[in-house]
């Protein structure tokens, strides 16, 4: 599907994102391309295992349910303004780093659309979401200037206008302050994980980029995964340095074998096709990903006492 929706913008927009392409140079656009890894998937996959799996379980559950609401309500919101990419119709405008490099940069289904930025709500909900729990002031000032230069750098890579990024960052914080007053008004957990899928699930009589049924797929697979894991896995948090480790690198490598291993049957073109099997797909191979990652992966986690038995390493201490 080639570019199609609606197109508007400001002319200080414009001017603004041809400015900065034409004057920062290479290294100054590489600089501020480096900080849209904040609101990439790789990078938020490390910090929510790291708090998940590693440093406290239940700020990690906190955590994810702010971000997997985020990705489904972002994508929501794309399909329902449907914004064209900047790059889409202005020529002295660049595209840097494509959301999608495996399909067409005009492709909007897999590209996805402009409005909100989905890097700029990525970043200030995770950071955010940090801020709020931890009460740290380095963790303050993090959750400004990351969410801040992550959400610069999209404009500069050619790939949202600067009020898409406005709209991000006010995406990402409401999703912090939804999950935050949700919690302390609904004490069921099993009414939380309801609420997030009523507020989902509409998307699918509307939404046709690929981008909302990688979120759907996310939150179900993780509501299926924290059902799990608080019935029948219960691990526990470690604060050993080589058990962090492991239990970031084994997360990882789950990660990539399972997202290799779920495409395996089935050709690029099918599955960057855009027809409604091809989204449901995705759907349902974010939602095993989740569910392996957040309620079975930690099962592997009861080998840790034996294996730390077995060449001297102290237990955490409380």
């Amino acid at each position: 599907m080639t570019a199609s929706g609606n197109t508007f913008f400001f002319p200080w927009e414009v001017s603004l994102m041809e400015w900065l392409q034409g004057n920062l140079g290479d290294t100054g656009i590489s600089i501020f391309s480096f900080f849209s890894m904040f609101g990439e998937e790789l990078l938020l996959i490390l910090i929510l295992g790291f708090v998940y799996w590693c440093w406290d379980k239940k700020m990690g559950r906190t955590l994810g349910m702010s971000a997997v609401l985020g990705l489904v309500l972002n994508a929501t919101a794309k399909n329902i303004v449907l914004r064209r990419r900047p790059y889409f119709d202005h020529k002295g405008i660049k595209i840097l780093r494509v959301v999608e490099p495996e399909a067409d940069i005009l492709d909007i289904q897999a590209q996805g659309y402009s409005f909100p930025s989905g890097h700029s709500a990525n970043a200030a909900n995770v950071f955010g979401s940090l801020a709020v729990n931890l009460r740290k002031r380095w963790m303050t000032i993090l959750a400004i200037v990351i969410p801040l230069l992550t959400g610069i750098s999209r404009f500069v890579v050619g790939a949202h206008y600067p009020t898409d990024v406005l709209a991000g960052w006010a995406m990402g914080l409401l999703c912090v302050a939804v999950v935050r007053l949700m919690q302390k008004k609904v004490k069921n957990p099993l009414v939380q994980y309801g609420i997030l899928l009523v507020i989902g699930l509409p998307g699918f009589f509307f939404c046709r980029s690929a981008d909302y049924y990688t979120g759907m797929g996310l939150l179900i697979g993780f509501i299926g995964g924290m059902l799990l894991e608080e019935r029948a896995v219960d691990f526990e948090n470690t604060r050993r340095p080589l058990f962090m480790v492991l239990r970031l690198v084994g997360g990882l490598a789950v990660y990539f074998a399972l997202n290799t291993l779920f495409k395996m049957p089935f050709s690029r073109e099918f599955l960057n096709s855009g027809t409604t099997p091809a989204l449901l797909l995705r759907c349902a191979r974010y939602a095993l990903l989740a569910f392996v990652e957040f309620g079975l992966y930690p099962l592997v986690f009861r080998l840790e006492k034996r294996g730390g038995e077995a060449v001297g390493i102290p237990k955490d201490t409380p």
